[in-house]
């Protein structure tokens, strides 16, 4: 969708649909993922899951504020909840990665052999493209309408194309090659991402196109 000459109405309008498919798509991913953990024993196929959820609330509250300035709420209003969003984005963030760490942690301790799971892989790769778009399109639209929030948002997202890549390695690697340290490592991994990008909403940080 092109930015040039788009009112902000049409904007908040486009902005809506793309946390409305956020929102949706994450859902049935993190039930499909979360399932596939629980068959699979897979701690990294789990945090995948969960951070579905964690998305799909940041969709919600971003909804909110996109709601907020289309029944035209005044500036300050605006504000708050730009605020608000982004302070939740990133505690819900902080929060999903100390729980990964822990389960991995435990996991690799324990030697806790996951199973190899066709699902996990088949929803890890759809994710790839799925969150490569959202991201990128997100960002732009954000810039366009000066959302922070919107803009915070598009980093999660970019965020969870990177947590696909990652969760997709480790689960592949124990599929192929009978790895199992593999997928508690790769949900190591998924908490460096989890902390830097929690870190940046809760600052309102900006950062690099996605």
């Amino acid at each position: 969708m092109s930015d040039v000459g788009v009112a902000r109405p049409a904007l908040l309008r486009y902005a809506l649909r793309l946390e409305y498919l956020t929102v949706g798509w994450n859902i049935v991913e993190g039930v499909v993922a979360i399932a596939a953990a629980l068959a699979a024993g897979s701690v990294a196929l789990l945090g995948f899951g969960l951070d579905s959820f964690v998305e799909s609330a940041s969709g919600a509250v971003l909804i909110w504020r996109l709601w907020a300035e289309r029944d035209g709420a005044d500036h300050d209003r605006i504000e708050w909840l730009e605020r608000r969003a982004l302070r939740l984005v990133g505690l819900s963030l902080f929060l999903l990665a100390a729980f990964v760490a822990i389960k991995a942690i435990l996991s690799l301790a324990g030697q806790e052999r996951p199973e190899a799971s066709p699902v996990g892989i088949a929803v890890t790769s759809l994710s790839i493209g799925v969150m490569w778009w959202l991201a990128r399109t997100k960002l732009r639209t954000a810039r366009s309408l000066g959302s922070r929030s919107l803009e915070a948002d598009s980093f999660q997202t970019t965020a969870c194309w990177w947590l696909s890549l990652i969760v997709l390695g480790g689960i592949g690697m124990n599929a192929l090659f009978g790895w199992w340290w593999a997928d508690p490592v790769a949900a190591v991994g998924m908490t460096f991402f989890l902390v830097r990008e929690g870190r940046e909403a809760w600052a309102g940080e900006e950062c690099g196109e996605a």
